[in-house]
This record gives C-alpha cells, sequence and structure tokens, in this order.
C-alpha cells in the first residue's frame, strides 16, 4: 500500500464517529496481537466466577474511590 493509499485511508477513519474509530482501532490491535482463545475463554471463566460470587454475597464489591486510595498509598511509600 503506498504512503497516499495509507494516508487517505487515515484521513477517512479519522472523519469516523468515535464508536466506529473504536471498531477500526480494535480490529488492527487484534492483526498485530491475536487473541489466544484459551487465555479469554480462561478470563471469561473467572469473570462469570466473580460475577456469581458478587451475586451470591460470596464477596462484596469495593468502592473504586478505596481502591485508587489503596493504589496510591501503596505506591507512593
Amino acid at each position: 500500500m503506498s504512503d497516499r493509499t495509507t494516508n487517505r485511508l487515515i484521513k477517512e477513519i479519522e472523519s469516523l464517529p468515535v464508536d466506529e474509530r473504536i471498531r477500526v482501532a480494535d480490529s488492527v490491535l487484534k492483526t498485530l496481537n491475536p487473541v489466544d482463545q484459551e487465555i479469554e475463554d480462561q478470563w471469561i471463566e473467572v469473570a462469570e466466577n466473580r460475577l456469581l460470587d458478587l451475586k451470591s454475597g460470596k464477596t462484596s464489591p469495593i468502592p473504586g474511590d478505596d481502591v485508587f486510595e489503596r493504589i496510591q498509598k501503596r505506591f507512593s511509600e
């Protein structure tokens, strides 16, 4: 692909709405770093188990502000 074609493509993408640019970026990134389906499936299982734990009351959520405060304290020492 020539530089001119690439530049034209970039300009066209830049003119798209944000949600479409996100789709394009996601698609391009996947070609650079393909998803390992086995790992993806494992992460989905982890997320589903965590959601079940929350819904059942086995665990409780931590407010985002508390999480960021803990991170700040941990890394500012």
